[in-house]
């Protein structure tokens, strides 16, 4: 009886300590939807499962080693098959199966289930960004790195957040189911937030879907979880989830501004706005592959200052930043900046790093190359 208590008192403490030790950070999250609280609790009735199976078949094999070991005198039984033995090793394994494949499934069916949402956000992977849109409310950003060069390059302490903050964060509400279709610019990426049980890849010529429920407003923060290229780990993911009444009121005041600017496009620009707001879309946009001096990272990105290539010929310049360059990591612009934008960031290039070139895009010649 002592001994079976003791036992007991043991295995609960096991058992305990495991728990703490899960919670400290060596387990997935438990996260703030129904879907990785659901992930999760699957997730560890299928590893007691496993502690358990694997318990019984060394404890067996143990047993079994020091009980019938040769120096004790054990003498190996000799029999060809035992019909019982094996209907019964076959019986618990499938049983153990489908008792595990159940849950699973079920848990499958709702991770998939993206219907009925009142929000579609469109998730574009970029070498190496993310492009947000939100579908139907005329709002549309860039998400990048914001951690200062002088941490990345060891010249400043690093912080709390170390590679993991951005410039412009996804904003989403709590409550509300939002749906998110995925696809890439580029190469594969992967969107992935543990608290929010959301891992799902981005593919170029395809669109992924999947799908959240946030229940606690919050900041949660993720990453590119697939090798991208040489800035893979420059690629963070940072989701803020608001009440949904704070939450409108953010979606109307982006509204606003986007408006504001689309409206910019028919009125002639000063170049000291042009240099201001094209300073603003290179630091978020250009400066991870170009580097915020312009002096590029060669030979993949060229320099940006002092290129005679590009100051010489606006047309060739213009068409590169809107279309791209075939065989290169230059991706288009054409479709995920705004002409304004696009004019403000090309004229700061040729004018930045002591460029000088004079030159003021407007954001009605770019409208137009679009069109």
């Amino acid at each position: 009886m002592r001994k079976s208590l003791a036992w007991m008192m043991g295995a609960g403490s096991f058992l305990g300590l495991a728990s703490s030790t899960l919670a400290n950070g060596w387990n997935m999250p438990v996260g703030v939807t129904d879907v990785s609280r659901e992930i999760y609790s699957l997730h560890m009735t299928i590893f007691w499962i496993c502690v358990v199976i694997g318990i019984v078949v060394f404890g067996v094999m143990f047993y079994s080693l020091f009980r019938y070991r040769r120096s004790r005198g054990a003498k190996s039984a000799n029999f060809h098959e035992n019909t019982s033995v094996e209907v019964v090793w076959t019986a618990i394994p499938l049983l153990i199966l489908v008792g595990m494949a159940l849950p699973a499934t079920a848990t499958l069916k709702r991770m998939y289930d993206p219907s009925e949402a009142e929000l579609d956000v469109m998730v574009t992977g970029q070498q190496w960004r993310w492009h947000y849109e939100y579908l139907g409310e005329d709002v549309s950003f860039t998400s990048s790195l914001s951690t200062p060069r002088s941490q990345v390059n060891g010249e400043e302490e690093k912080d709390e957040n170390y590679l993991l903050d951005v410039d412009e964060p996804l904003v989403l509400p709590v409550g509300r189911k939002v749906r998110f279709l995925m696809t890439s610019d580029d190469v594969i990426h992967s969107w992935w937030v543990p608290d929010l049980a959301v891992k799902q890849d981005s593919i170029p010529g395809f669109v992924n879907e999947n799908w959240v429920r946030i229940e606690e407003p919050g900041i949660y923060r993720g990453q590119c979880a697939e090798l991208c290229g040489k800035d893979h780990a420059f690629m963070p993911i940072v989701v803020r989830a608001v009440e949904a009444d704070e939450f409108d009121t953010w979606l109307a005041e982006r509204q606003e501004a986007a408006a504001a600017e689309a409206s910019g496009v028919d009125r002639e620009w000063g170049m000291d706005e042009l240099m201001e707001r094209g300073e603003q879309v290179y630091g978020s946009i250009c400066a991870t592959c170009h580097q915020p001096d312009g002096s590029g990272a060669e030979p993949t990105f060229p320099a940006l200052a002092g290129n005679e290539a590009l100051l010489n010929d606006l047309d060739r310049h213009i068409d590169v930043v809107l279309n791209g360059v075939s065989g290169t990591p230059m991706a288009a612009y054409r479709g995920n900046l705004n002409p304004v934008e696009l004019a403000a960031v090309i004229t700061y290039e040729r004018n930045a790093w002591g460029n000088e070139s004079g030159d003021a895009v407007q954001p009605s010649e770019i409208q137009a190359l679009l069109e």
